[in-house]
């Protein structure tokens, strides 16, 4: 176990090992990092983080990190707004955000069905989802499963088409390039972005 000289040190070491995968050694050179800093760099990086836990809200809508009720991207006029593409969480939006390929609105699940993990339905933004496509069934034409390859996700994927159905939008999923099992955040910019340009029909992916 490790010795410090100082208590404010030690209590700034634990903390920052709290971190998923950061360690005891890394947290150290963090905070040894911060203590080299100025004063006022360290003070706007504490009150980011603040500000970030304290003031950031989930978009009534699509469920995304906003700092408003809707996000920017709900909010905007230039998305399209017939096409939603349903993710599993925040990490997903950034990562097909940045492909620069996908122009539509998004729907976070904040997870997908796992009942080895205990996750069902009912823990899922997936009645949000139903009421959303249900209330503007007139405009939206498309939701596309943008869920993780997994058994997992495409148990998920199952589900959300026989919720959506009766509401005859087009329902796609994602092109396998994204190899199976990988999450979305891990594939590079290039195969997402195609994964998501050639995405087919879901019933296609039911005959294989």
């Amino acid at each position: 176990m490790e010795t410090f000289s100082s208590r404010l040190l030690q209590a700034a070491v634990e903390e920052f090992s709290r971190l998923p995968g950061i360690g005891k050694k890394t947290a150290l050179r963090l905070v040894l990092h911060l203590l080299r800093q100025e004063k006022e760099d360290v003070i706007r990086f504490s009150e980011a983080i603040s500000r970030l836990r304290q003031e950031v809200i989930y978009c009534t809508q699509c469920h995304n990190i906003s700092d408003q009720a809707l996000c920017e991207i709900c909010r905007s006029p230039r998305r399209d707004n017939t096409v939603i593409c349903v993710v599993e969480d925040i990490r997903d939006v950034i990562a097909i955000e940045n492909t620069g390929q996908f122009h539509g609105l998004y729907h976070v699940l904040g997870g997908i069905i796992s009942p080895m993990d205990g996750i069902g339905p009912n823990d899922l933004a997936i009645d949000s989802l139903q009421q959303r496509v249900e209330k503007n069934k007139e405009t939206i034409q498309e939701v596309i499963l943008a869920l993780s390859t997994t058994m997992e996700g495409d148990t998920t994927n199952f589900y959300l088409f026989k919720k959506l159905k009766p509401y005859h939008v087009g329902i796609s999923v994602i092109a396998r390039g994204i190899a199976i099992g990988d999450d979305l955040e891990y594939a590079d910019e290039v195969t997402l972005g195609r994964s998501i340009i050639n995405r087919t029909p879901y019933q296609n992916s039911l005959t294989k």
